[in-house]
């Protein structure tokens, strides 16, 4: 879904730099101004070339920056697992030694209710 954010995000700006760029003339004039055109014509293709350099490197960018969130997201998880393990492990523990301490107290009781009798 992120990618294709970026690639209409990226196809906005290429066609906002081809909006921005001057039309390149098709009528030749008498006189010989070829020239003229032809340095129309350039700045349109440099601004073109630029904006898909910059679309690149902006999805290049987007990609390492998703990239970097899973892998933050996985560490973040295997932490979050490791820690839930853990203190499950401490209420097993506690839930043992409640148990442990409660059968005790039972046997104590019988011991002392054999004994009064």
């Amino acid at each position: 879904m992120k990618n294709l954010i970026v690639m209409s995000v990226a196809a906005l700006f290429v066609s906002a730099a081809f909006a921005q760029a001057p039309a390149a003339t098709t009528t030749t004039p008498a006189a010989p101004a070829t020239t003229t055109s032809t340095t129309t014509t350039a700045p349109a293709t440099k601004a073109a070339v630029n904006a898909e350099a910059k679309s690149e490197k902006a999805d290049a960018k987007a990609s390492e920056k998703i990239a970097k969130a899973k892998a933050d997201e996985k560490e973040a998880v295997n932490k979050a697992d490791a820690k839930a393990e853990k203190s499950k492990a401490k209420a097993h523990a506690k839930a043992d030694k409640k148990v442990a301490e409660a059968k005790k107290d039972s046997k104590e009781t019988k011991v002392d209710a054999t004994t009064t009798k």
